[in-house]
């Protein structure tokens, strides 16, 4: 009886990481989505602890201590995490994901050395990659969360892909000797750890910051999969199946991200975007740079009959996102369509603006995205880059010598008037020069976006 009600909830589980990641597509409705998976987590893990026969637990003590004090230190690091710092978490929880991965395989390898007469090769090479995969993903999850944070810069060993390829092929080759039982000395499982932690260093090491989204984005599908392996070897059907499901998932945001900037993934991981210059001369961009006033710019937009706004990091950064819903409330009242402009990779994470501006209480309706927004710059008067960069640059489509050349970019230049808030003329994620800045339409606002938007909005109420 309790063999059938635990494959009931394993079931309701699978149904519920499906219905979870499918409400997730959309902001209006990601918030149930992520409670309703949550609750089939909770679901799974605790019919697991009572109602699994196969292995007695006993040591609940140690089991609820460690759910306990998780839980406080999940939930307090969620709590405390600025929006700004919500791609570093993100790539620092999928790191400990790959690291109880890899420790699964760990535990369990000492179980195959006691029980070796009962163990198949497959399932030795299973246990193997699943090390292999978790221990990359942990030590590339905690680069790249170094990277995000500005404390580890891009680092080039000399002959990097041949070192790469050595490093994996050894690993591929102590995998081999040990399912087929060339190598019989247990000691070697730790070898493998340690090429992997140096794999998963030498793999996220070179690539450069801007290509970071798509990096933990790959990682992310690195720990499903060495999830779903650990799933195999204790034969738990939700633990499969939600491993496979984060893989999948993973892997196809990881296409998307890629599909969104024009390049292979191959090219993301070899190319090193945003880390080095592309071959060849870079352009010269040249230009005068005009500025702005708070005052003419809030007078600008009270007059145009459509404006868009572009978030970018920099509206994170400065915490401004409360007070741009407050603008664009203003604008409405003098019967401005206003209209946000949703690049793909904006920010340091898929989904970055989105999460962003759905914190202030935007209507999910005014985010647009970049296919169905890019035919409307056309027609817009006034378009407001709120700490974008990259994302608007026209390198992308007209300088082959730039790293983002081929990148889809939003087309604020052909908008009538383009308003440009920056606190400086620093250059964005990708390190290159932002044509869009010299052109004779751009007008520069300097300044923290957040007190540049209050001011913005403290001249439409003066103008009431």
């Amino acid at each position: 009886m309790k063999t059938f009600i635990l494959d009931f909830i394993y079931i309701l589980s699978a149904f519920s990481f499906v219905f979870g990641i499918k409400q997730l597509g959309k902001p209006s409705t990601a918030r149930r989505g992520n409670l309703i998976a949550a609750i089939g987590m909770t679901a799974s893990i605790l019919g697991t602890i009572f109602l699994n026969d196969t292995v007695m637990l006993k040591n609940y003590p140690w089991i609820f201590g460690a759910l306990i004090i998780g839980t406080i230190v999940g939930t307090l690091m969620a709590k405390r995490v600025q929006m700004t710092q919500m791609p570093q978490m993100v790539s620092f929880f999928n790191g400990m994901g790959g690291a109880c991965a890899a420790l699964i395989s760990i535990v369990e390898y000492d179980h195959y050395l006691h029980h070796a007469d009962s163990a198949s090769a497959t399932r030795v090479v299973i246990l193997l990659l699943g090390l292999v995969i978790g221990t990359v993903s942990f030590s590339g999850s905690m680069i790249a969360f170094g990277k995000l944070e500005e404390k580890i810069k891009d680092i080039h060993v000399p002959a990097q892909q041949v070192v790469n390829m050595v490093v994996l092929l050894s690993i591929v080759a102590l995998i081999v000797g040990m399912a087929s039982g060339f190598l019989t000395n247990p000691d070697f499982i730790y070898l493998i750890l340690g090429l992997s932690v140096v794999y998963g260093l030498l793999f996220v090491f070179p690539i450069g910051g801007a290509d970071m989204p798509v990096v933990i984005s790959l990682l992310n599908s690195f720990t499903g999969v060495a999830t779903a392996f650990g799933g195999f070897l204790y034969d738990n059907k939700v633990m499969l199946f939600g491993g496979i499901l984060v893989g999948s998932a993973g892997t196809l945001l990881t296409v998307v991200m890629c599909r969104a900037m024009n390049r292979s993934l191959t090219n993301v991981l070899l190319g090193n975007f945003g880390g080095v210059a592309a071959a060849g001369p870079a352009k010269t961009v040249t230009g005068l740079i005009k500025e702005v006033n708070a005052s003419d710019a809030a007078i600008l937009m009270k007059y145009s009959k459509k404006v868009i706004v572009v978030p970018g990091y920099g509206l994170a950064v400065a915490q401004a996102q409360h007070v741009c819903h407050e603008l664009e409330s203003y604008l409405e009242g003098e019967g401005v369509d206003v209209k946000y402009a949703i690049h793909p990779v904006a920010g340091r994470m898929p989904g970055h603006m989105n999460i962003l501006l759905a914190e202030s209480n935007v209507s999910y309706d005014k985010l647009v995205e970049m296919e169905a927004v890019n035919p409307e710059f056309k027609i817009t008067d006034v378009v407001l880059v709120v700490g974008a960069n990259d994302v608007v640059n026209p390198a992308a489509k007209n300088d082959p010598t730039s790293p983002i050349y081929g990148m889809p970019i939003l087309d604020v230049e052909d908008a009538a008037n383009v308003i440009v808030m920056k606190r400086s003329m620093r250059s964005g994620y990708a390190g290159i020069e932002n044509e869009l800045f010299y052109s004779p339409k751009t007008r520069m606002l300097f300044g923290d976006a957040k007190k540049m938007m209050t001011e913005l909005v403290n001249e439409l109420k003066a103008a009431e």
